[in-house]
């Protein structure tokens, strides 16, 4: 509790002794004071509803929104700001352009290709592959519409020119005036289309068939028939082979959003996991990783994407696979990795992107697939470790494959030194544990590892770790 002695007044409370021992009788005749007896404000609510309260002095010179209370009384509400609330200056990280996205998609545009066209029409069917559904659809419905009407216009031209489509020689008089037509029941374009329909695909409803009258009718039955098998066959190879690309198989391997960092078996270790949804496996797994980054030659030229192949594996199987779980790959940050000389503030600093790519055969169909991922420098979780999906279940008697926890991962302590401070920080304990034997020749006094340095050298190293060694 406080006792609050406040007046209804709002004359600062900064005056001078004398001015308040000269003017005391009259303010006390006119203004008595209140004794208040009120609790102590507990939230930032409380004190700005009751100004009064405060024990501090307010500059009346300031606007009352700047205290948080409009000059109608009511609480001010904060504007929304374009500025996350994680910001603080100096903690902006560069992010790079990633020439892979994590659907595997590749960001890549071409230009200024020389006769693209002719090229691409040259290879029409990996074209037509490539195209979008849309796109192949459309061709393939207007593949077979316009065949069916080019067609049409050849019958229609042929009975023309035969005299079929005159008054007298019409399929109602023909029996009368005893005329016989190439093409039987034909009486205009309509008839003439709905005939190269079952002319194409061998339909035959015993209607409108071609009579020995014309030669040039029977070459041309025969021709569109084998062009509608060519053409069938061909627009059905692309759709099957849309369907079955190396790339929609991919959709069901999975990779993790992050990867990590962290120590194992006293190194440290770049680490990501990969997994596959379905039932059916894929056959000679092998995962790569590749690193893109700027390089400086000696000569002074600059690489900006020098890509740099990652030694990876998973446990001591090296890089294949045998992918009938998930599994997390590792890549040893050691004296041969890229990675070796990065610490922690390096990690969120540099401009780099690891490109992770997993290929295979798909059980099922015996093709080649492979998925693709990366991950830049803002995506990779220093002092991490993954949490285990893989369960035995004794109930089902089966090892059981939590999905939800494929990205989930634990904060583990890590040294935020690079890889390479860490191995001189252990040698400099090595030097201090394990002595040297000493030297036994004459005239020689005792000597201890040539790993031994100064102390001041080891509490230098030491503060670069995050946890006490």
């Amino acid at each position: 509790m406080r006792f609050n002695f406040s007046t209804h007044s709002a004359t600062p409370t900064t005056a001078t002794s004398s001015t308040a021992k000269a003017n005391g009788s009259e303010k006390a005749a006119s203004q008595p004071l209140k004794k208040v007896i009120e609790a102590d404000p507990d939230s930032l609510d409380s004190v700005i509803s009751n100004p009064h309260s405060y024990p501090i002095t307010i500059v009346p010179n300031r606007p009352t929104s700047f205290y948080g209370i409009t000059p109608n009384g009511k609480a001010f509400q904060r504007q929304p700001s374009c500025r996350s609330r994680n910001f603080r200056p100096g903690s902006m990280r560069r992010v790079r352009r990633r020439a892979v996205f994590k659907n595997g998609d590749c960001n890549v545009v071409q230009k200024h290709l020389q006769r693209r066209r002719v090229r691409f029409l040259q290879d029409m069917y990996t074209t037509m592959v490539d195209w979008q559904w849309r796109w192949t659809l459309l061709a393939f419905a207007l593949s077979f519409i316009l065949s069916w009407l080019f067609f049409a216009l050849i019958w229609w031209l042929i009975v023309y020119t035969h005299g079929d489509l005159e008054d007298l020689h019409m399929p109602d008089n023909q029996e009368e005036s005893g005329w016989a037509p190439c093409v039987s029941a034909i009486d205009g374009f309509t008839s003439c289309f709905l005939f190269s329909i079952e002319t194409q695909h061998t339909i035959g409803y015993g209607v409108r068939t071609t009579s020995p009258e014309c030669p040039e009718a029977i070459f041309m039955m025969c021709f569109q028939s084998i062009y509608g098998v060519m053409s069938s066959a061909f627009m059905a190879g692309i759709v099957f082979a849309k369907m079955t690309r190396a790339k929609q198989r991919a959709q069901t391997l999975l990779f993790s959003k992050h990867a990590v960092i962290c120590q194992r078996d006293g190194c440290l270790s770049l680490m990501f996991r990969v997994g596959d949804m379905r039932k059916s496996h894929i056959i000679g797994a092998g995962v790569r990783a590749q690193l893109i980054r700027t390089k400086s030659t000696k000569e002074g030229e600059v690489m900006t994407q020098y890509f740099t192949e990652l030694e990876i594996g998973t446990d001591d199987s090296g890089s294949d696979l045998f992918f009938i779980w998930p599994m997390v790959i590792e890549h040893k940050i050691d004296e041969n990795s890229p990675l070796y000389n990065l610490n922690a503030t390096d990690m969120l600093q540099d401009k780099f992107e690891i490109v992770v790519i997993l290929e295979g055969t798909v059980e099922s169909t015996g093709q080649s697939t492979q998925a693709r991922s990366s991950y830049i420098n803002t995506e990779i979780l220093w002092g991490h470790r993954f949490d285990p999906v893989v369960l035995y279940n004794k109930d089902l008697q089966a090892y059981e494959i939590d999905y939800a926890r494929f990205n989930e991962t634990t904060q583990v302590d890590t040294p935020l030194c690079s890889a390479r401070e860490l191995n001189e920080i252990y040698k400099i304990q090595e030097g201090f544990r394990t002595p040297a034997s000493p030297s036994i020749h004459s005239g020689h006094s005792t000597s201890y590892s040539s790993g031994y340095q100064s102390p001041g050298k080891q509490n230098r190293l030491r503060w670069q770790l995050s946890v006490p060694l």
